[in-house]
């Protein structure tokens, strides 16, 4: 028998969701790796740190403004957070996903904005260097333990919030949350790659890239394997993936976004500096190919579905965040 969340609506959302999704994901994974280096890291590894800060704080505004447009109406976003008739109290709401959310992004964007002013006035970005004090003291390790807190929430959240929706294929699972974690570790790293190598002029050691790509490496496989995980936990509802949503998934997702990068990150290097940081570079394109098209296929995959039942609504949605 099919689970009743085949006859649901569809949700009402614009493609302004699927970027959120992936760019809060490499926002909160960004932070998440950036702290790490910045905690238990050497020297060498602080000017990827500092590119890690200012991607998940770039990565923050931008997804939160993504939201705001995706609202029917953009200009009451601040609902989200407060009391509409008792401004400025707070409106939490802690029996709701999408109340949790909207705080966690709120404060994880705010720790991000900080640590990255931080990281620009130690780069002597910002004229100002007394605010370095926000990365290169106990103060900046403070945030980024905080950070790295929220950063990680908001980087697996997207996919428990899509759990706990009644759409099919999201919520015949329980390996969403996970799935996106993982994912959001991969294109993090892949984006700090890209950006290290790309900055060259920022000082980013050699060392560091290396270690960035052997935890890409790790990322994806752990992604694999909970993508299979994934697959197998829908049972009878995985048949919807002998469709077109089969191929794109196989072929973008598990092929050119997991596997091929897999070789090119994690084979011994025959072929020289140059080369292998081209190889590097081209990996980290592809897992953000695939990171991209794996949120594609799983929100537009079950948004496609449809019931007989089509007079019935949804009892959960998923606007925010």
């Amino acid at each position: 028998m099919l689970p009743d969340t085949w006859f649901t609506a569809s949700p009402e959302w614009s493609l302004y969701i699927i970027p959120y999704f992936f760019i809060g994901g490499i926002a909160g994974g960004s932070y998440f790796i950036a702290a790490a280096l910045h905690w238990l890291g050497r020297p060498y590894d602080r000017p990827v740190v500092r590119i890690g800060y200012i991607v998940a704080a770039l990565g923050a505004i931008i997804s939160g403004l993504l939201l705001i447009i995706d609202l029917h109406q953009p200009l009451r976003f601040w609902h989200m957070l407060f009391q509409s008739q008792r401004f400025p109290l707070p409106a939490f709401k802690p029996w709701s996903p999408m109340s949790i959310g909207s705080w966690a992004l709120f404060f994880f964007g705010g720790i991000a904005t900080a640590s990255a002013i931080g990281a620009l006035a130690d780069e002597g970005r910002i004229r100002w260097r007394g605010l370095r004090v926000l990365f290169d003291s106990t103060l900046g390790k403070v945030l980024a333990l905080v950070g790295a807190a929220f950063g990680f929430f908001v980087a697996s959240y997207t996919g428990v919030l899509l759990a706990v929706t009644n759409r099919p294929i999201w919520a015949d699972t329980q390996f969403l949350g996970v799935l996106f974690l993982a994912s959001a570790a991969s294109t993090a790293a892949a984006t700090l790659i890209l950006l290290a190598l790309w900055r060259r002029e920022s000082g980013a050691h050699a060392s560091t890239i290396e270690f960035l790509a052997w935890f890409d490496g790790w990322a994806l496989i752990l992604e694999l394997v909970v993508l299979a995980f994934f697959l197998l936990s829908l049972g009878s509802i995985a048949s919807v993936w002998l469709s077109w949503r089969g191929i794109v998934l196989l072929l973008f997702v598990v092929v050119l976004g997991i596997l091929i990068p897999l070789t090119l990150h994690l084979r011994p290097d025959f072929m020289g500096e140059r080369l292998h940081g081209n190889r590097i570079a081209v990996g980290a394109v592809l897992v953000l190919i695939g990171g991209f098209m794996l949120r594609f296929i799983i929100l537009i995959g079950s948004e496609t579905i449809q019931g007989p039942h089509t007079g019935i609504q949804m009892t959960s949605t998923v606007p925010w965040p």
